[in-house]
């Protein structure tokens, strides 16, 4: 597989969410996909390239790098526990 294909079908279950074994047989095989994101992973592509995005970003528009903030947020699943969950018989 080509390293553009594989990176195609990489971004498609990174996008999509879905599960590596769910991924359309159209952008190549789960096993291969999965193992080429496992090498590249490993090697740190992914990192170079997030790197890469941030440095061009910086040279465009600029970024403010004394000023940093993440952002998150929990919340419990509707009707989550014990009270709502229901009973066996």
């Amino acid at each position: 597989m080509d390293d553009r294909r594989a990176m195609t079908a990489i971004f498609y279950v990174l996008r999509t969410g879905c599960q590596w074994k769910a991924l359309p047989r159209s952008l190549g095989a789960a096993s291969t996909v999965h193992d080429r994101f496992q090498e590249w992973r490993e090697a740190g592509v992914f990192e170079q390239l997030w790197r890469a995005g941030l440095c061009e970003y910086d040279d465009r528009v600029g970024i403010d790098w004394e000023w940093q903030a993440m952002d998150g947020a929990m919340t419990k699943a509707p009707l989550g526990g014990k009270r709502n969950r229901s009973q066996s018989h």
